[in-house]
């Protein structure tokens, strides 16, 4: 597996009732649960050993209003690690005003969708190190794919949804991913919608699909339930990280637990002691 696998912590953001920003946990992209406010639980990844950290504003592309840049602002007052923010992110401008929030690199997902050329021009603008490709994808049975793959017995390709994964687009994954890396996407975060929140493993088969089909370093998202998993996905499916959310969220595992019985099964993993230093 040679270079360091990174385990990488999300939050979902959207507004309360009162307009205030506040961190929800649910399935499938639906059923929200609050979980808490983005600030402290930022702080407390940047604590815990994280090795990067994701703010993903879960409705701003849905509702077709801009990323909550003071939210942003804040969050990146409290995080010394790289921080991907998403959500609403339409054109190069927007990459620029999220850069300057104080994120590292920001994720786009229906915003390249609708216009690839964002990708281009947005690794020309900021380099391909800021550029993060999301692809929200769900497994379709049926003949209008491209490149299909056995899963659980079953014959299958993965679509490529929008706004939340609320829309269908056609669009094969695999081809997807490959576009983003020819246009320039320095990184591809692969979420799972039918296991967005299961807690049942990440997806392998979608996860592999894309690892076998670009060199550009892939992100695994969705479904995680254990140490385990992120063992499968780094092992067998060749993700480069590896992303969470409920189980660091709910306190059933720690970033620190979860590379110690990584580490102890060889999975390249960076330590971090309770004091913060690094070995």
């Amino acid at each position: 597996m040679g270079l360091t696998k990174r385990i990488i912590p999300c939050i979902d953001v959207d507004l309360d009732e009162d307009g205030n920003a506040a961190v929800y946990t649910g399935v499938n992209f639906e059923n929200l649960e609050y979980t808490g406010d983005p600030v402290e639980m930022a702080r407390e990844y940047n604590e815990a050993g994280a090795d990067e950290f994701v703010f993903l504003d879960i409705t701003a592309s849905a509702d077709g209003r801009e990323t909550m840049l003071d939210v942003v602002e804040s969050v990146a007052d409290e995080v010394f690690i790289p921080l991907t923010v998403g959500g609403g992110i339409r054109t190069v401008e927007d990459i620029g005003e999220t850069l300057r929030a104080g994120a590292d690199k920001v994720s786009i997902t229906s915003g390249a969708l609708e216009d690839p050329d964002l990708i281009t021009d947005g690794a020309r603008a900021f380099g391909s190190q800021c550029i993060v490709i999301s692809i929200d994808a769900r497994r379709r049975y049926d003949d209008e794919g491209t490149h299909y793959v056995e899963a659980d017995g079953e014959s299958c390709w993965f679509e490529c949804t929008k706004r939340g994964g609320r829309e269908g687009t056609g669009i094969d994954v695999v081809e997807w991913a490959e576009e983003a890396e020819r246009r320039g996407a320095g990184e591809l975060f692969v979420n799972s919608i039918d296991r967005d929140g299961t807690k049942d493993g990440y997806d392998l088969p979608l996860t592999s699909a894309v690892t076998d089909a670009v060199d550009t370093p892939v992100i695994a998202s969705s479904g995680c339930g254990s140490p385990d998993d992120m063992y499968d996905v780094f092992v067998a499916a060749d993700a480069d990280a590896a992303l969470a959310a409920s189980i660091f969220h709910f306190d059933e595992y720690s970033i620190r637990e979860t590379k110690r019985a990584l580490a102890e099964r060889d999975v390249p993993v960076r330590l971090t002691d309770s004091d913060g230093s690094t070995r």
